[in-house]
């Protein structure tokens, strides 16, 4: 093919090296695929890294600050290069788990009771999840139990981000939905053996089991995925996301968007994009679909 793909990968986020074996699964999809495709390191020189490059468009393959916030979104729309996922206003949105929470109460989707704390000390209830506002791959998030624990919870968010939420921790199965292009792929449930679904346990293999056998209902996982849809729309989302669900037995409660989802091989939404039967190679083809 004579279409020229960057892969905008690496970044300076904390998560840059998940970000680098994304953007590296996808460089070598894009190959398979017949692109003409180039690897670019996100720094401070990335603008000079694109014009030297002329591509035809970009697939972004950052994650976490300047990747997911609608930074490199804005700076491609000025350059007036296509890219793949959310355009940045949206990006801005998703990003902050505190917006994407005010959209969804908007529509009336569903989400944990939370609140944005003054200090350490200002404790409203527990069970709690304290975590950055503005931040992912479940860097800096704990779970409270006890008054006393709080503080030190803060203090972790606080590292990563000077806006922290707080919700009030929900009891049930973790649940995300993979969205492409309009499409609703399969629901996995997500189940860390070790109870908790941290950094480790995403990015480690054999810690965390990913079932398709979630134990809903149709008429509950069709709920699940409508809901699921409806949002990504609403939101500007819905060419490419990932959206994660705590479902208590009767209701489900929006945690998150995902703009860039990972592509990792432990990733979920190749996992699921497998599920619904396309290898790898053509959820990356699908993704770029418009551009074709």
């Amino acid at each position: 093919m004579d279409k020229r793909i960057a892969v905008l990968y690496g970044g300076f986020s904390s998560e840059r090296e998940v970000s680098l074996k994304t953007g590296k699964a996808v460089y070598d999809a894009l190959l398979a695929l017949g692109y003409e495709a180039y690897l670019i390191d996100v720094d401070r020189k990335v603008y000079e890294k694109i014009r030297e490059v002329k591509p035809d468009y970009c697939f972004i393959a950052l994650h976490g600050k300047y990747g997911e916030d609608g930074t490199i979104q804005g700076l491609l729309e000025i350059m007036g290069i296509p890219y793949s996922g959310a355009d940045h206003i949206s990006s801005v949105i998703a990003y902050d788990k505190h917006y994407s929470k005010l959209l969804a109460e908007k529509f009336g989707i569903l989400t944990p009771e939370y609140y944005l704390p003054d200090d350490e000390d200002d404790v409203r209830f527990t069970p709690c999840v304290i975590k950055p506002a503005r931040e992912g791959s479940s860097i800096g998030v704990s779970i409270i139990n006890e008054k006393s624990n709080f503080a030190d919870g803060y203090k972790l968010a606080k590292k990563y981000d000077s806006k922290i939420l707080v919700e009030r921790f929900i009891k049930g199965k973790e649940l995300t939905v993979g969205i492409v292009n309009g499409e609703v792929l399969p629901v996995i449930w997500i189940k860390p053996k070790k109870g908790v679904y941290d950094y480790e346990s995403k990015y480690t293999k054999g810690l965390t089991e990913y079932l398709f056998e979630t134990g809903l209902s149709k008429e509950e996982e069709d709920r699940l995925k409508e809901i699921a849809l409806n949002f990504s729309k609403k939101i500007g989302c819905s060419g490419l996301c990932r959206i994660d669900f705590i479902f208590d037995g009767k209701d489900f409660y929006m945690l998150e968007i995902n703009t860039i989802p990972g592509l990792t091989e432990t990733s979920l939404l190749p996992k699921a994009a497998a599920k619904a039967g396309y290898s790898f190679n053509k959820l990356i083809d699908l993704i770029i679909g418009e551009f074709k």
